[in-house]
């Protein structure tokens, strides 16, 4: 446990005490939620992790029932998934649930990710939570991207040729690699098989890394607003019953959203030509991924002249796979020692500009790739890059944060505060 102050699990029944003495798992379970101290000011933010791991499951749930009736061959692929949607008991609520429940996954793990980066949970000591959480989102990314392609549908199929067809960019390797992905010089029978093996194992690899995830948080213990160390038993509270209830109503809350899209607008977040057979020979008028992939989309998209002599299109799947990996220095790349954007007025601004940039990204990332879009996107994407690699190195140093809380308690309990300086 992360605090020496957390009551330990003592087993009470004779079937517990020996259940616990040879494969501990209950206490494992308990001291990880029911005895695990957090912080007493932890708000509503702190709720994504919780409903991260709500969609996981669903995303598992749903992907086992509808596997068993999926046929990955690419002369029935298409017909599979629409006999599932009109043949299969509740098979149409099964994919609707499953097709919503991966962007809303995407959209929890977006603002936990967002929360942590104003927070400033990815500073030290928690610094292999923050890296495993971005390996749980690439996990994430390539196991949409194949299960984008299963439904075998126009948008699927022109989304895999140019996704695969990215790596082609690189040189002497590149199509080596195109034909490993695909199984096959093109996108066919083989590709379609390797990503519905791939897509079914790969969310249960993500749920092992979401147990490391856990893990890591448990050693040093949750941040919190203030993003400051808590000093003792006064600063905490059990993570049951607290926060335990707060996550309940976070769920509560998500599940009434995410019905209202399951049930009133199940493919407002889906493109319609999905509904069309996959035609090799009849190429979309604008091929777009899915909406969570739009940020990188306009960042591969922006880069349109060589420079160097290295062409512009693998010049732009470089600063795409870049924009995400970058995320994995974050810690280093902020020296700042003061966590919260609370008491870093500076950084504040400019977090809420980065959020501006991304959603300016998104959005120039489904627009068509003609003019005013790329220049628009060349221009944020180049301030992606100055804002993790200059201007959040350079606020570290520079800026002068306000000064912090003595203690969590402070801010929560009557009485007198008084303020340390940031260190």
């Amino acid at each position: 446990m992360s605090f020496h102050w957390a009551k330990p699990y003592e087993p009470k029944s004779p079937v517990m005490k020996w259940i616990d003495s040879r494969l501990p798992l209950p206490r494992l379970v308990v001291e990880s939620l029911g005895t695990y101290e957090a912080p007493k000011n932890l708000n509503y933010w702190w709720n994504f992790g919780s409903l991260a791991g709500l969609f996981l499951v669903v995303q598992i749930v749903t992907g086992i029932v509808l596997a068993m009736h999926y046929a990955a061959n690419e002369t029935v692929a298409f017909a599979s998934v629409e006999r599932i949607m009109r043949d299969v008991n509740f098979g149409w609520l099964i994919r609707y649930m499953h097709a919503n429940g991966a962007s809303f996954f995407f959209i929890v793990v977006y603002v936990h990710i967002f929360r942590g980066l104003y927070y400033g949970s990815y500073k030290a000591p928690r610094e292999m939570l923050w890296i495993l959480g971005v390996v749980i989102f690439l996990l994430m990314m390539a196991t949409a991207f194949m299960g984008y392609v299963l439904p075998w549908g126009q948008m699927s199929f022109w989304g895999a040729q140019v996704i695969t067809g990215l790596f082609t960019a690189l040189p002497v390797v590149g199509e080596p690699i195109q034909t490993l992905l695909l199984g096959a010089p093109f996108v066919g029978n083989p590709a379609l098989n390797k990503f519905f093996s791939l897509h079914y194992l790969l969310p249960f690899v993500i749920a092992g890394v979401v147990i490391l995830h856990i893990w890591a948080l448990h050693i040093p213990g949750s941040n919190n607003p203030l993003g400051i160390d808590v000093k003792g038993p006064q600063d905490t509270v059990p993570f049951h019953p607290y926060y335990t209830i707060k996550d309940l109503v976070g769920v509560v809350v998500a599940l009434i959203v995410f019905s209202a899209f399951v049930f009133f607008m199940p493919n407002a977040l889906g493109h319609p030509d999905n509904y069309i057979p996959a035609n090799p020979l009849a190429t979309p008028a604008h091929i777009v991924p899915e909406w969570y992939f739009w940020p990188f989309y306009a960042i591969l998209r922006a880069f349109t002249v060589d420079f160097f002599g290295i062409p512009a299109k693998l010049w732009g799947v470089l600063a795409m796979f870049t924009s995400i990996l970058l995320l994995l220095f974050l810690p280093w790349l902020d020296s700042s020692p003061v966590r919260s954007a609370r008491f870093r007025p500076v950084y504040r601004q400019l977090f809420w500009v980065l959020v501006a940039d991304v959603l300016l990204l998104g959005y120039c990332g489904q627009a068509p790739a003609e003019e005013p879009f790329v220049r628009i996107s060349q221009f944020a994407a180049a301030y992606y890059f100055i804002h993790f690699l200059i201007l959040v190195p350079m606020v570290a140093r520079l800026e002068t944060p306000k000064p912090l809380p003595r203690s969590i308690a402070d801010p929560v309990l009557p009485g007198e505060t008084v303020a340390q300086p940031a260190e």
